[in-house]
């Protein structure tokens, strides 16, 4: 019997895909199950449609990455902060603050867990960061922490 899978199934396939397995085992472990449903041509087309529209939400995420990636890209952030003589910062730069600044000085929101940060920003001075955007779309831009006298 052919079935559409609807989640991973050990030995059989992944989400989606169409298989041939036994008639006893699709009836009554994977579709009772819920892990999968019959492969009529109406099932089928419904998964086929499925899979044209998360193919386009991917393409649209990986191009919104890439305009943000041109925008970040060697970008410079100033960030001022309280520090000591000897260039010690009161505190730290924390991811949630460079993606403030991000918003900021560039007007692009950016998630703070994506970024990269080699070392805590304990001190004035300027560091390259790391962000990606998209499994496929990194960018990278240096940020400047300068002391408010």
């Amino acid at each position: 019997m052919e079935v559409i899978l609807l989640e991973d199934v050990k030995k059989h396939g992944k989400k989606g895909d169409i298989v041939e397995v036994a008639d006893g085992y699709a009836n009554n472990f994977l579709i009772k199950q819920g892990k999968a449903i019959e492969a009529t041509p109406s099932n089928k087309k419904q998964i086929s449609q499925q899979k044209a529209a998360v193919k386009r939400e991917e393409a649209e995420e990986k191009s919104e990455a890439e305009r943000i990636k041109s925008v970040l890209d060697g970008a410079t952030i100033e960030i001022k902060e309280k520090a000591s003589e000897e260039g010690r910062l009161f505190g730290s730069i924390t991811t949630k603050r460079i993606a403030e600044e991000i918003e900021k000085q560039l007007g692009e929101k950016v998630d703070r867990r994506k970024m990269e940060m080699k070392v805590d920003m304990r001190s004035v001075g300027a560091q390259n960061i790391t962000i990606k955007l998209h499994p496929e779309v990194t960018a990278k831009f240096t940020v400047n922490v300068t002391a408010i006298q």
